[in-house]
């Protein structure tokens, strides 16, 4: 095994020498392409400012641009335009995982590395790297908070549970699904977690781009079906994977005449002010702190290595298959906010200042 590591990291070595042969402008400076989905959700806005400031502070030009809302066909055309513009590298968050295959033959037709930004870029062999988070830990933490605050494992329950996931073409989901029902399917089985709408796969609780609108209409669905309320069936749990669907959640329960008091248990992930506002009026129960500026700043040490022809720093090299290859990733650490302890991680670091969450 240490031998097969060993040869695994020489490859990365050398790949990486070979993409940064030339990669340099005759004008100084090189320019780094990052195309962001959209501009529509919080987090996508401050992935993309933390990449261009870190990237301009570390002396490249940067071409940032933001595909509309989540409009597949113009990151294509954004990204084509990146590939003829000379740019030497380019960062991706895609919208669709599946639908870059082609563009990306004209970037690895032109030797230029492509580092998948948070989403997995699907299908490709030009993929050189993938940068995101733990993505099955969000999904474990996230089902974990919910078998700890019921205590499934000490009480017999049954409690009442939905569940809500994200874009059906972001890969990603199959990991924070995956990891969250790793957690709650023995509870479900067992009989102490009840789905009573039955919508347990992946496909039955998908939420088409990850809209707080689609989660909103949803959950309204499964309000008026089975027959949950204040004062009707009792809803205990609702588990969310990110927090835009915990919005629109949060928003048909609100309707529903659900307050603070008795609201049920409901998980995010990316802690945008709405959600944090939403935990401190104890509406939301927690969402996953995803540092973009830690992920920003591997990135940029990506980019780095690779314009220098030196060593990229991964951290897996099992996980992550494409389709074509498994693509050699860094994944940094998730961790979890709640109103107990949004204080230290979001403001004390600087993430947030207090008037955002007023």
């Amino acid at each position: 095994m240490k031998k097969i590591v060993g040869m695994l990291s020489v490859l990365f070595v050398l790949s990486t020498a070979v993409f940064a042969n030339g990669l340099k402008d005759s004008g100084g400076a090189a320019k780094i392409g990052v195309s962001m989905p959209t501009q529509s959700l919080q987090r996508w806005n401050q992935d993309g400012a933390n990449m261009k400031a870190q990237l301009e502070t570390a002396g490249y030009k940067v071409d940032l641009q933001y595909a509309g809302d989540n409009d597949i066909a113009t990151q294509v055309s954004q990204l084509e335009n990146m590939i003829t513009g000379n740019c030497k590298a380019l960062v991706i968050a895609s919208i669709d995982g599946s639908a870059l295959t082609n563009v990306l033959k004209e970037a690895k037709a032109k030797k230029i590395p492509v580092i998948a930004y948070d989403r997995l870029i699907m299908n490709s062999d030009a993929v050189t790297y993938y940068a995101t988070f733990d993505n099955y830990k969000v999904g474990k933490i996230q089902g974990e908070y919910i078998r700890d605050k019921l205590k499934l494992d000490s009480t017999n329950g049954p409690y009442n549970i939905e569940l809500f996931t994200g874009a059906p073409d972001d890969n990603n989901v199959n990991f924070f699904f995956g990891g969250a029902m790793d957690v709650l399917t023995p509870y479900i089985k067992s009989g102490k977690l009840v789905v009573k709408s039955g919508q347990v796969t992946k496909a039955q609780c998908a939420t088409p781009n990850w809209s707080t609108e689609e989660a909103q209409k949803r959950m309204e669905d499964l309000i008026i079906a089975n027959g949950y309320g204040p004062k009707g069936v009792k809803l205990d749990a609702v588990y969310s994977s990110n927090d835009s669907v915990a919005n629109g959640i949060t928003n048909a329960l609100k309707a529903a005449g659900y307050t603070k008091d008795n609201f049920p248990i409901i998980t995010g992930q990316d802690c945008d002010k709405p959600a944090v506002k939403n935990m401190i009026a104890g509406t939301q129960s927690m969402s996953i702190f995803k540092d973009t500026r830690t992920l920003a700043s591997k990135v940029v040490g990506m980019v780095n290595a690779i314009m220098k022809g030196t060593k990229v720093e991964i951290n897996d090299t099992k996980t992550y298959n494409n389709g074509v290859r498994i693509v050699p990733s860094y994944l940094c650490d998730p961790v979890f906010a709640t109103v107990d302890n949004y204080k230290a991680l979001l403001i004390d670091s600087g993430y947030y200042k207090p008037l955002d969450l007023q």
